[in-house]
């Protein structure tokens, strides 16, 4: 087994709480508040941009001509291509992206959360770990996709049909590869250690996309107490982001 299938497989139960979330269950039947559209788009296109940031840290730290081609076409596609989905979700919601877009956006908690760690990762972390940070949230899209077209057979009349089919394309899944090839070339080189951050920071990864899902449907907001101070509606195991704790104390 690959350094990044051992990954995902670690990752599994996760990405199986991910398929059956309320927002990606959501996606797959065609039926979801505006509420929880509005706030995953405005969510995520502040998320994309720290992304892109994060690939763009990932260039500056590749080794080889063909890593900066790679990490420089994501950084394309990332501020581009991903506006196919959000445009889905807002015709959906019965707005116009740029409605959406013209308000100013406070991240949301989780939305912070993610960000904070990517950049923690990028701006300290081999490009190992970086590959291995920003690797969860393309494998989660992309499985989850083609797992709803497998069971949910979806057709153009689908009102997530565009969301589905942008995230199940051979072109996200060629990308997908690209990288888990990437972190199993990298990683044979690793010490014992880089491998250990390197899967903390896939698994925290992994985490924070259930998360933000849970953000998006829960309207999650910066408050003190209710169902928007922690999502699941308690507190996270704390041993669950130990890892991530250092990092974002060390971070500077």
């Amino acid at each position: 087994m690959s350094f990044a299938q051992s990954l995902r497989q670690d990752a599994d139960p996760i990405f199986e709480a991910i398929y059956l979330h309320p927002f990606v269950q959501g996606i797959a039947k065609g039926q979801l508040p505006p509420e929880s559209l509005i706030h995953y788009v405005s969510q995520d296109t502040e998320y994309l941009n720290t992304y892109s940031k994060v690939y763009g840290m990932a260039l500056s730290k590749a080794q080889t001509p063909d890593q900066m081609r790679l990490f420089y076409n994501r950084i394309g596609i990332l501020l581009e291509g991903e506006l196919i989905p959000h445009l889905n979700l807002c015709r959906v919601a019965g707005v116009t992206h740029d409605e959406v877009m013209q308000h100013p956006v406070e991240l949301a908690p989780t939305a912070h959360h993610y960000a904070r760690h990517m950049l923690c990762v990028a701006q300290q972390g081999t490009l190992g770990e970086i590959v291995a940070v920003v690797l969860p949230c393309q494998w989660v899209y992309v499985d989850t996709a083609r797992r709803i077209i497998e069971e949910f057979q979806p057709t153009t009349e689908h009102p997530f049909y565009d969301w589905i089919s942008f995230y199940a394309s051979d072109e996200m899944h060629q990308g997908l590869m690209e990288l888990t090839a990437l972190l199993d070339h990298l990683a044979p080189g690793a010490r014992e250690l880089d491998l250990a951050m390197m899967r903390s920071a896939f698994l925290d990864s992994s985490r924070l996309e259930y998360q933000f899902f849970d953000m998006a449907f829960t309207l999650q907001k910066w408050t003190p107490s209710g169902p928007g101070a922690y999502p699941l509606g308690e507190k996270p195991d704390s041993d669950s982001f130990d890892s991530l704790s250092v990092r974002v104390n060390t971070c500077v």
